[in-house]
């Protein structure tokens, strides 16, 4: 059981500070650290400081809140995406500037959230998730657009699905490993990265 209170945790950017917002905020927490099978609504109420059927008032089933949580994260870094391509109308620039953007989304502001998207997408019902899929499939566009204008241009080789999904999967585990804190800027991780992706 998580022994701190949501009052100790850092605020996640895409929830707001409205009762709604932390309830979001707080299971973002909780579902990241300890799963969302082992999170109940009563745990989940206790570390909000409310009453469990105080939870219904916001969101209709646990399912619901999941749900949320994915779709409130998702509107929020799709706009960080926008975002970085509209900070240069080179491709290769723009390319850096996704890398940036999603390893701040991952190991920053919104990393329990994000990370509950990907690790807990099938604890989602099938109705859920289909609902979620065009969000999903939007925010991968910007990326694919990005990739693609590169393989035309003749600086990527690839297939843009396939090179998206092996870039995504490697900026996704530094979850893993990455400490914002540590030897390693987010600026230099960035870098990295592209000059890998790139070279």
């Amino acid at each position: 059981m998580i022994a701190c209170s949501i009052n100790e945790i850092q605020p996640i950017a895409c929830f707001d500070d409205s009762p709604r917002g932390r309830l979001l905020q707080g299971a973002a927490y909780l579902f990241h650290k300890q799963g969302y099978a082992k999170t109940t609504v009563r745990e989940l109420a206790n570390f909000i400081g409310i009453q469990s059927g105080s939870l219904f008032h916001h969101f209709k089933s646990k399912d619901d809140i999941l749900a949320n949580v994915m779709h409130e994260t998702i509107i929020y870094n799709h706009a960080r995406l926008l975002d970085a391509t509209a900070q240069s109308e080179d491709a290769e620039q723009q390319l850096k500037h996704l890398i940036k953007a999603e390893l701040t989304s991952i190991t920053g502001d919104t990393g329990s959230a994000m990370a509950v998207l990907v690790y807990e997408w099938f604890a989602l019902s099938k109705e859920r998730q289909d609902e979620l899929l065009k969000l999903r499939h939007d925010y991968e566009q910007i990326w694919l657009n990005v990739i693609e204008q590169l393989r035309l241009q003749n600086k990527i080789q690839h297939d843009a699905f396939i090179w998206r999904r092996l870039l995504g999967g490697a900026i996704a585990w530094t979850v893993t490993w990455y400490n914002p804190n540590g030897k390693i800027s987010l600026e230099q991780l960035t870098e990295m990265v592209w000059e890998m992706v790139m070279r």
